[in-house]
């Protein structure tokens, strides 16, 4: 219903998009809507219900993913120590916080390649320990890391320019933007190395040390004013030779159905003109269908700059008062369940971009994947020699049971042939 619904908005609305004039889009929001009854048909927006569904495919996309980060996360606690070293038992008092359901050595197992266990002493008159250290494997991996973020550094650097352009003032706390450094891919050090390698572009205000800093945007880039959306109405354009209007890929999941108020409510919605993220949004009321309409844009604009086209709900909501989301923010992701999936896999929600995934493999992969890629194929490896060692110890103990076995037999017939010889 909503395909059909989209291809006649499009079909409608193709002949004007090249004229349309983002501020003129604002101040045909601006009136109230007293004088207009399509308006009103919003009123009830805070209260509409769109009943949510269980997407298995999008789940374990999300389920797919923990090895991994597991192992990654228990990588960055080592690599942050002094020396990237730390003694067994310190990793494993962090256990808990690290989220391990098993003891480290049996991790440590369970994932081999990545360290090395030596024995060294804590203090000089103490007894040796056992102590970690990156393996040479893992050593491998982090060097071609390092390749691979410095081949895609530009694309860092604007995607740290696009977040500020989407901001209130075009400036963000730098240490939320730590927080966020996984899922957009920033180097662990962004603030430290790569911010001061910019200064035509960006500016750290504050007391870091305070965690009071903040990144501030100095120079705007209009080519990095475009969303993913507008982006794709100007290639679909020149693919067609016809205007094609921005807006949301709507795809609802399979088994439901909306009310008759909800098709309505959906329906007008998508007619209102598309507003750019990058647009200034300060006069539109925070209540009002346009608000929400350039919310949306925002959140689908933030998750398709992410790795993984998804990201956990807590995590965006960090950002709420950089980028103008209301304190009921989660609700618009039920609501527009045919744009986005609200994953509760792992006891967290997880706002998933639909569009940007088929059945649960994602489509267009960020070039920053590929250190993910890397990784996995590390634990692959890893995988493989555990199995192969495994293989071989099971071997071994066939062998020596088939050696007793036979030594029985062997004990048995010479005890035999003693007796028939006494015989």
């Amino acid at each position: 219903m909503l395909s059909t619904l989209k291809a006649s908005l499009l079909s409608k609305n193709s002949s004007s998009v090249g004229s349309t004039d983002s501020s003129s889009v604002l101040r045909t929001f601006l009136p109230s809507c007293s004088g207009s009854n399509h308006w009103c048909r919003f009123a009830s927006i805070s209260s509409l219900k769109v009943p949510w569904r269980k997407d298995r495919q999008l789940d374990e996309a999300i389920e797919q993913d923990k090895a991994w980060r597991l192992c990654n996360k228990v990588v960055k606690e080592v690599l942050n120590e002094p020396g990237q070293v730390i003694p067994l038992r310190y990793l494993e008092k962090r256990r808990e916080r690290l989220r391990i359901a098993v003891k480290i050595e049996t991790f440590l197992d369970q994932n081999p390649g990545l360290f090395d266990v030596y024995l060294d002493k804590i203090k000089p008159k103490t007894q040796p320990v056992p102590f970690l250290r990156v393996s040479g494997r893992l050593q491998s991996f982090l060097d071609e890391e390092k390749q691979i973020r410095d081949d895609n550094e530009q694309l860092v650097v604007a995607k740290l320019c696009k977040l500020l352009m989407m901001s209130k003032n075009k400036v963000a706390s730098a240490e939320k933007l730590g927080d966020v450094k996984r899922e957009f891919g920033f180097p662990n050090d962004f603030m430290c190395n790569l911010i001061p390698k910019y200064p035509n572009l960006f500016r750290l205000v504050g007391s870091p040390d305070e965690g009071k800093s903040y990144l501030e945007l100095i120079s705007w880039n209009p080519e990095f004013a475009k969303s993913v959306i507008e982006q794709r109405a100007e290639e679909e354009s020149k693919l067609t030779g016809i205007g094609i209007r921005p807006s949301f890929n709507v795809k609802l999941p399979k088994g439901v159905l909306l009310k008759k108020e909800t098709r309505e409510w959906v329906r007008d919605w998508m007619e209102l003109p598309y507003i750019s993220p990058y647009e200034d949004a300060s006069q539109l009321d925070q209540a009002s269908p346009e608000m929400e309409k350039r919310t949306v844009g925002v959140f689908h604009e933030l998750l398709s700059l992410s790795l993984l086209k998804r990201m956990p709900v807590p995590i965006l909501g960090k950002f709420k008062e950089e980028y103008r989301f209301s304190n009921a923010f989660p609700n618009v992701f039920t609501r527009h369940s045919g744009i986005f999936y609200t994953s509760l896999k792992g006891g967290i929600k997880t706002a998933v971009l639909r569009e940007a995934y088929e059945n649960d493999q994602l489509i267009d992969r960020d070039p920053l994947l590929a250190i993910k890629d890397k990784f996995i194929e590390l634990l692959k490896e890893g995988h493989r020699e555990r199995e192969r060692l495994l293989r071989l110890k099971r071997e071994a103990t066939q062998n020596d049971k088939q050696v007793a076995v036979d030594g029985v037999h062997l004990d048995s017939e010479q005890g035999s042939e003693s007796c028939d010889e006494s015989i």
